[in-house]
């Protein structure tokens, strides 16, 4: 009678699952998404806050709907925020609103979003690019329901539920300073992960198929098909972009291939690096959480700094070369040897160097500092010398250098390092460059 019972709930679940698919027209029948939407399902008839997690384009901002929708709130207001996409000087405003002349441009008083869906939903996107400033007064709302105006001193209530989602790795923003672990607790009491597209490769044909489906009645002309080698070949690309990559790549072929049964070579030639997706990454954003703009200023600087340490080499032995050097110990000795053979195996050309060893020369009997000179011919000891390098000085210099260059002009010095102006803002805060 019990797993009778069980069974009959099962069943019932799925239908609902179904249903919610048709409703918001999510497609795909892999278990990771079911239980995600089993997760969102549940917890929409509660108060609790959500944080939603996954790479960019799995269609993370559909679950705030569904959360919102079955939830008691869905007849009042629902507000879709990117975080990402709002300046950082003008975020707070748009939260939490502003008095009448609290900044320069404020020429009235603005009702920000937490007051506006007073008992309802807000989506905060991209949640992990928010000013740590900003998490702050999010954690007071979520705490008290609290918040204040910018320029204002009077407290004011709100009855709002948030769902957050961020296509970051958290815990590496949290070790970083990036984000406040409290916020991060308060915002993930429900967390629900959804799963890239590669995880779901048995959904990756529907997905195509229905979008194709859908530009063949927007461009009002027949759908295409795939052969299926080339429905093999959609398989087993990676998809880095997800379904919003799928998306792009359908509607491509719906517009520029004349013939309307694709097959696996005409399918490769809109899938960029097929045959590098199984290799292993260099670099995995999970484990290290740096942008790519950050990734290319390490490279930059590591590049940077071994053309100066390779100059500094070729220095030392030139004056070595020209001239000999006092060494007061073995020591010493060592690392000259070593810094020679480093600029030789760049160089071919160099001169070779010999150490002499004056204390064990029969012909002197002084004491006192070893001499080096190019003419020695007795002594040769070669050693490997750990070194300690900053990375993080030599990243200051090279900004620094920029911005003099250009004369404090951001987006020169931006483009002259490689990387993004919001980058090299955060840059010049976390190193307190004037």
């Amino acid at each position: 009678m019990w797993n009778r019972h069980v069974k009959r709930r099962g069943y019932f679940l799925n239908m609902n699952i179904q249903q919610i698919k048709q409703r918001f027209e999510i497609i795909g029948n892999s278990p990771l998404l079911d239980h995600a939407l089993a997760t969102a399902m549940r917890v929409a008839a509660t108060e609790l806050s959500v944080l939603i997690t996954g790479e960019s384009g799995t269609g993370k901002e559909n679950f705030p709907k569904i959360i919102h929708q079955l939830s008691a709130r869905k007849h009042a207001k629902y507000i879709a925020v990117n975080c990402g996409a709002i300046p950082e000087g003008t975020i707070d405003s748009e939260l939490f609103g502003h008095e009448k002349g609290s900044f320069t441009g404020a020429h009235s008083t603005r009702s920000g979003y937490f007051e506006v869906a007073d008992g309802g939903t807000i989506f905060l996107d991209e949640v992990a690019e928010l000013p740590v400033q900003t998490q702050v007064r999010l954690l007071r709302v979520l705490e008290t329901g609290e918040f204040i105006k910018v320029g204002s001193s009077k407290v004011q209530k709100t009855d709002v539920r948030i769902v957050a989602a961020t296509n970051v790795n958290i815990q590496n923003a949290i070790e970083k300073g990036r984000f406040r672990e409290d916020l991060f607790y308060r915002l993930s009491t429900v967390p629900i992960q959804l799963p890239p597209l590669r995880e779901r490769r048995e959904d990756i044909h529907l997905l195509f198929r229905k979008f194709a489906s859908d530009f063949a009645e927007k461009y009002r002309m027949p759908g295409v098909r795939l052969t299926e080698d080339a429905q093999i070949g959609i398989r087993k690309y990676q998809w880095p972009g997800n379904i919003r990559q799928l998306k792009n790549v359908t509607e491509q072929i719906s517009v520029i291939e004349q013939e309307r049964i694709i097959d696996a070579e005409k399918l490769l030639s809109y899938l960029p690096n097929f045959q590098k997706t199984n290799l292993p990454a260099i670099y995995d954003s999970k484990s290290t959480g740096d942008s790519p703009s950050d990734r290319e200023l390490l490279y930059k600087v590591l590049f940077e700094m071994r053309k100066d340490i390779t100059d500094l080499k070729k220095l030392v032995i030139e004056g070595i070369q020209k001239e000999g050097i006092n060494v007061q110990d073995e020591e010493n000795v060592q690392i000259l040897n070593r810094i020679y053979s480093d600029v030789k195996s760049e160089n071919k050309d160099s001169a070779p160097l010999q150490l002499t060893d004056k204390a064990s020369d029969s012909s002197s009997n002084e004491e006192g500092p070893q001499i080096i000179s190019p003419d020695d011919q007795h002594y040769n000891l070669h050693v490997e010398v750990e070194e300690s390098l900053s990375l993080e000085d030599k990243e200051r210099e090279l900004i620094s250098k920029a911005l003099t260059k250009y004369k404090g002009r951001r987006k020169q010095a931006a483009n002259e390092l490689g990387i993004s102006e919001r980058t090299l803002y955060r840059k010049i805060k976390e190193y307190d460059l004037k």
